[in-house]
């Protein structure tokens, strides 16, 4: 998803969404392995090291597929073209 979740459960004995931390697999597609990047505090609720965000996972995939994501543009419903990663996020050098 979009979002973590809190790392306590709630009064209705779930977890509330939490936008300051996520967590996400990655594997295959020429990416080493075997990586942690980033870290949380005790409870995994915020980020004490290496935030990433979703721009710079995007850019390792389309990196890794040989897309090049500073030219490549998607046109919207009006036909203008649209960028899937901004100019000032590049991939993540931990996985390529």
């Amino acid at each position: 998803g979009e979002f973590g979740r809190t790392p306590k459960i709630n009064k209705d004995a779930g977890r509330d969404h939490w936008p300051n931390v996520s967590c996400a697999l990655l594997a295959g597609g020429g990416m080493r392995t075997g990586q942690a990047i980033g870290a949380t505090d005790r409870l995994g609720g915020e980020v004490t090291s290496r935030p990433v965000t979703f721009q710079e996972v995007f850019a390792t995939l389309y990196h890794n597929l040989g897309i090049n994501a500073a030219t490549t543009t998607v046109p919207d419903y009006s036909g203008r073209p649209h960028y899937s990663v901004d100019d000032d996020f590049q991939p993540l050098v931990e996985l390529i």
